[in-house]
């Protein structure tokens, strides 16, 4: 499962001499001066690039391509171009400098997330100080995608069984995860092994440089706040104002990360089912929380036996169905989109599930989807050991996940298994994050939060040296412009005059 926040909006050596990077369409460079003495030898010709920002056919939006080594190990052994996007702070104020953001994912597209959302839905004493400024990380959208399956070969992917049953429908899953892996290392092989966040965190710093700032300033959402803590770690000189929202906890290896994902999203079903059962019509009873999972499990269990039509030419069946359960918890808003699905499927239309699964997995109506799941699996098979070896682990883990959750823990379980056959070695590992010496860093958590467990928000808030925890009392996927005065005003003061709130201040 991916730990992000949907881009829906409701209411992530020696290099060569002279690199001068051409942008979009047709503009001026920056009149920032970069940073060069601080960067590493190896890496100075990459810090002195000139940005040439140019119009990319969004009104507001100026855009440029920016180089960066493949591996960071081998500098002069080639490069990867990352796409910038950026609008300029609007006024009144002194401007204070740029603001990166992030949506999570990973895979998320950060420019998509800017130019759909963030430079306009943030607050607007926020835009008017910031220049509004995202990069699409290596690996995703526009920053040369991981690619690994055509538009019908992901089809055929979403809708395998994701809760066997037995050890032909196990095999026949993991043979869809093997197929998934060799497909990346077929379309992307040469850039599979430099996704990491690592490696991303550096691309920040190098934009960081070229922009003009000495420090950073970073709003990132969900896995945007695992990148914006190992920012930190790498360069905590460097840490401006960091917001991470819907925190992830840095030290958990893949097998619990997962496991308390899936907690998580048990406890926003919870939520989902004590609200709908007040309603008379609510496609899951009218008599209890309890009631209400018992009959997802049962309409779970008709659609694996036998999937149901959608007016389209895929049937609705389990794993598509719970994709689409699992896409609404991210946000209650659409808890009465959920509802109204739900009742269709119990009277045999699955188009409403299968609505919100394609919107989770970003598919478009012509069937092609964006690199959202390519991107995050190519990431989180780097960042982490794989969850599980194998099936029998999987197997094995299965009733501690089915405890945690009862309506999603076979889910998760098998989900977890995505990693054990990736063709590229995992560089990253599970380990605290402290950034000591870097400035006050503003740590989100949403007590209710089912991608990103509230508890994660207390664990990172707690390893960092300089970490403020702020605390949403409420549902949903992070907290930040979600209707509460209380947390918007917290992240706008710090953001504007950099004074965080108390540690351990609490809004709903």
């Amino acid at each position: 499962m991916d730990t992000r926040r949907s881009l829906r909006i409701l209411a992530t050596a020696l290099g060569t001499a002279g690199l001068l990077i051409s942008g979009c369409s047709s503009g001026s460079s920056t009149n920032a001066t970069p940073s060069v003495s601080s960067a590493p030898a190896a890496l100075k010709p990459y810090y002195a690039q000139q940005l040439n920002w140019r119009d990319c056919g969004v009104e507001g939006f100026q855009c440029t391509t920016m180089k960066a080594p493949l591996d960071y190990g081998k500098p002069d052994g080639g490069d990867i171009k990352l796409a910038v996007s950026r609008t300029k702070a609007t006024g009144p104020g002194e401007r204070i400098g740029s603001l990166l953001v992030n949506p999570g994912g990973p895979g998320g597209s950060a420019i998509g997330y800017l130019q759909s959302y963030a430079a306009i839905g943030y607050p607007a004493q926020v835009r008017a100080r910031y220049d509004m400024v995202a990069i699409d990380p290596r690996g995703v959208a526009r920053s040369e995608p991981v690619e690994c399956l055509t538009g019908p070969q992901m089809d055929a992917y979403t809708q395998v069984d994701q809760t066997p049953d037995d050890a032909t429908e196990v095999d026949e899953l993991s043979g869809a995860y093997k197929e998934f892996a060799s497909g990346c290392e077929r379309r992307s092989g040469e850039i599979l092994p430099h996704v990491s966040t690592v490696e991303t965190a550096r691309d920040m710093d190098m934009l960081r440089s070229l922009l003009g700032d000495e420090k950073l300033h970073y709003v990132g959402a969900s896995y945007g706040t695992y990148l914006g803590a190992t920012y930190a770690e790498l360069f905590p000189a460097r840490v401006g104002r960091l917001v991470l929202d819907g925190a992830m906890d840095p030290s958990l290896p893949a097998v619990d990360v997962n496991r308390d994902q899936n907690a998580g999203f048990e406890t926003a079903f919870q939520s989902f089912a004590a609200d709908c059962v007040k309603n008379t019509d609510c496609p899951l009873g009218t008599t209890s929380t309890a009631d209400a999972a018992t009959r997802l499990k049962q309409l779970f269990a008709g659609l694996d036996a036998r999937p149901i039509p959608t007016g389209d030419s895929r049937e609705l069946t389990e794993s598509l169905a719970t994709t689409g359960v699992i896409a609404a918890m991210y946000d209650e808003s659409a808890w009465p989109q959920l509802r109204d699905a739900l009742t269709g499927a119990e009277q045999g239309d699955g188009s409403g599930l299968l609505s919100l699964a394609d919107s989770y997995y970003e598919r478009e109506p012509n069937g092609t989807y964006a690199n959202l799941m390519s991107a995050n699996a190519a990431v989180n098979c780097l960042d982490l050991p794989p969850a599980f070896a194998d099936a029998n682990a999987a197997a094995q883990a299965l009733p501690g996940f089915e405890k945690a959750s009862p309506v999603f823990g076979r889910t998760f379980t098998w989900a977890a298994l995505n990693c054990a056959h990736w063709p590229a070695r995992p560089t990253g590992t599970p380990h605290r994050i402290e950034a000591k010496g870097a400035d006050p860093i503003l740590v989100v958590g949403t007590t209710r939060d089912p991608a990103t467990p509230y508890k994660w928000a207390e664990s990172l808030a707690g390893q960092l040296s300089s970490g403020t925890l702020l605390t949403y009392r409420g549902d949903g996927h992070t907290a930040y412009g979600r209707g509460s005065d209380c947390i918007d005003t917290a992240i706008n003061t710090y953001l504007l005059d950099g004074t965080p709130p108390s540690d351990g201040k609490q809004c709903s």
